[in-house]
């Protein structure tokens, strides 16, 4: 019977792979460095080097002039997707991280992620800056192949699950499984984590991947004020909060231009990989509607339409820099040809002449179009917003979805754009083109036969690991239906009446210490409520809270297998929300 998955797609990637093993140029004699940054809402258009009239980005602009760069390259619209695929070279959708929130950001634990590839060759592996596919065992950066980790958990510097009271200045962030206080900027302390690894590394000439995904320029909007100051009387849109995105963005470059110089002063530039890219359209580069065009002086798109979360070209179009010296990339190239995310680690995979890790990718690798050798067939490219205003938590079959061809983009299965000759997307030409909307429904359809049913499986928590143990269960990882859960700090502090599952796996029968609280145990507020209740594995107890406690503490005997953890906070008048930080720790047999 014939796999379901996309048959042109295997034929290709093989020709590919096949054509660009005999045509790759001499390597160098050691294996190259792999440093790859990834931005978080930075659009297409916030750069000076891709046309934005106000922004300033000088060392941005320098590896743009001399990389060779995607210029065509398209993520997913939001982040946590997009980092799933880029990890796995899968599409987000299989891999269990096709949400930003609601238990759906954790990858199935059979994904072999780009860090564990490294690893196995040899590499040495860090990861500085922001995760967002998991705060537990065994989705951390930690768990899943990176051995130097500095991180903040979920989403954002002042998400639900970071570190109670982060702010972007001197936190508390995670540095190799403990919490540990930083001072200054959190870019400026990724980048830092970053480069004294690079330089242990290099030291030892012992070749790294270094991986920093940097929460900025992620709202909320923070920035130290001299690098917003310059964009104060121009960037006035979003309540003035678009000059701190620049003024955040300049504060990347600052530390772009820091890791160039150190990379050239340690003797080690020529044989790094350096990647440059974003993880999906602009947050605050423009003032406009999700699926709109911006107005005349509300921010530059780079002629595109939509903007984060939208299927349209502004929402997951990002610029792509590849640059490597000694490998022979460089240059100042643009390529044009379709491109996306899960086709980095196979391409790195043949850059860098790692074992071949026997991952069936959804990915191709690049290296062709990288050393401009060959022919690149046509690709149909499938992708899912699975989320939206709605907060479908339960992706639905055309719902937000988009499928690509280098002239065409088919959204939801019914809009049909020809983005070669009409770039903003403005005119939908599907009545004139019904063969078109046919093929590339028919795409679809395989595309939603073959990752649906990984939709179904949810991925779990675990707990009575020795890894972690105590577990700390956030109320963003509520596994709910529809609407969002209280998934940051202003939210928790208003104490919202609602309530949700943990999807968990108990790893071992026995004794637990199941304990409820409002806030992280490390704030040490009260509990605003009279009586807390448990749920876990079909067991229900009860228990007061007493005057002034900050938690609620139960003894259960668990079973092992799969379950969920439900908690209630129950006031004298009958409100009642969940316990938003629940620990649980497995005492013994």
């Amino acid at each position: 019977m014939i796999d379901r998955r996309n048959l042109l797609r295997t034929i290709a990637c093989v020709f590919l792979l096949c054509f660009s093993h005999q045509t790759l140029k001499a390597q160098p004699d050691r294996r190259p460095n792999v440093i790859l940054i990834l931005t978080d809402d930075q659009g297409y258009g916030d750069l000076s080097c891709l046309g934005n009239p106000i922004l300033k980005t000088p060392a941005l602009d320098r590896l743009y002039e001399e990389s060779v760069r995607f210029s065509n390259m398209h993520v997913m619209p939001f982040c946590t997707p997009t980092r799933a695929s880029l990890m796995t070279g899968h599409c987000a959708t299989r891999t269990g991280a096709y949400r930003t929130s609601s238990g759906r950001t954790m990858m199935h634990t059979d994904e072999v992620t780009m860090a564990e590839v490294f690893r196995k060759n040899g590499y040495a592996t860090g990861m500085f800056g922001k995760w967002h596919l998991g705060d537990n065992y065994p989705h951390r950066p930690q768990d899943r192949g990176f051995q130097t980790t500095l991180w903040h958990r979920c989403g954002g510097v002042g998400q639900a699950s970071d570190y109670w009271g982060n702010d972007y200045f001197d936190d508390a962030y995670e540095f190799n499984g403990e919490f540990k206080k930083f001072e200054g900027y959190c870019t400026d302390i990724w980048f830092k984590g970053a480069l004294d690894f690079i330089e242990d590394n290099a030291r030892k000439k012992q070749p790294f991947f270094a991986y920093i995904p940097t929460n900025a320029p992620h709202g909320p909007y923070l920035v130290p004020e001299k690098y917003a100051k310059p964009y104060k009387q121009v960037a006035t849109w979003n309540n003035g909060m678009a000059a701190n995105f620049f003024g955040m963005i300049a504060n990347i470059d600052e530390n772009v231009a820091l890791l160039r110089r150190k990379l050239k002063e340690w003797g080690i530039e020529d044989n790094t990989i350096l990647i440059f890219m974003t993880d999906n359209g602009t947050a605050c580069g423009v003032d406009m509607g999700l699926d709109a065009l911006p107005a005349e002086g509300m921010g530059y798109n780079a002629g595109m339409r939509g903007r984060k979360s939208s299927i349209f070209d502004g929402g997951h179009r990002v610029p792509c820099f590849f640059y490597w010296p000694a490998g022979g990339i460089v240059g100042g190239r643009d390529i044009p040809q379709l491109a996306a995310g899960y086709d980095v680690l196979p391409t790195l995979v043949e850059l860098c002449d790692l074992d071949d890790p026997h991952i069936d990718f959804d990915g191709c690798s690049l290296v062709p179009l990288l050393r401009g050798e060959g022919d690149w067939p046509q690709r149909e490219l499938v992708l899912q917003f699975q989320g939206g205003a709605y907060f479908r938590y339960v992706p639905e079959m055309w719902s937000d979805s988009l499928v690509m061809t280098e002239r065409w983009r088919l959204l939801g299965g019914e809009r049909l754009f020809d983005i070669v000759n009409d770039p903003t997307q403005s005119n939908n030409v599907a009545d004139q083109h019904p063969g078109v909307v046919q093929k590339l429904r028919k795409r679809y359809e395989q595309w939603w036969a073959d990752v649906s049913p990984r939709i179904k499986e949810p991925v779990r928590i675990h707990v009575a690991n020795p890894a972690e143990n105590p577990v700390t269960l956030c109320s963003q990882d509520w596994y709910m239906p529809q609407g969002n859960p209280p998934w940051n700090f202003g939210e928790i502090r208003r104490l919202p009446k609602v309530t949700g599952p943990w999807m968990i796996y108990v790893e071992k029968s026995g004794k637990y210490k199941v304990t409820l609280c409002q806030w992280p145990l490390e704030a040490a507020k009260p509990i605003v409520a009279e009586t807390a209740r448990v749920k876990v594995a079909g067991v229900e107890e009860d228990a007061p809270v007493n005057e002034g406690a900050i938690s609620v503490s139960f003894e259960m005997e668990l079973p092992a297998g799969n379950t969920t953890v439900e908690t209630f906070l129950a006031t004298r008048e009958g409100q009642i929300g969940g316990a938003y930080f629940t620990y649980i720790e497995y005492m013994g047999r």
